[in-house]
């Protein structure tokens, strides 16, 4: 799943550590959703499109798009 995270972290001026203290995970999971090698869970990208202040799809779309 494609993913506008690395974007949103950089228009905060956050660095992938500060994100990932934000969310309660590792600076890896942020490191392999950014790259989308991981799809975060559903509860989790609730918790990361909320602290955008967006819905999950202004974060996250298909592959296609």
């Amino acid at each position: 799943m494609k993913n506008r995270l690395k974007v949103l972290r950089a228009e905060r001026d956050w660095t992938q550590e500060r994100l990932a203290r934000e969310l309660d995970v590792s600076r890896q999971t942020v490191n392999a959703i950014e790259k989308g090698k991981f799809d975060p869970s559903l509860p989790l990208a609730f918790k990361i499109a909320g602290l955008f202040g967006g819905r999950i799809e202004d974060v996250f779309f298909p592959q296609s798009e």
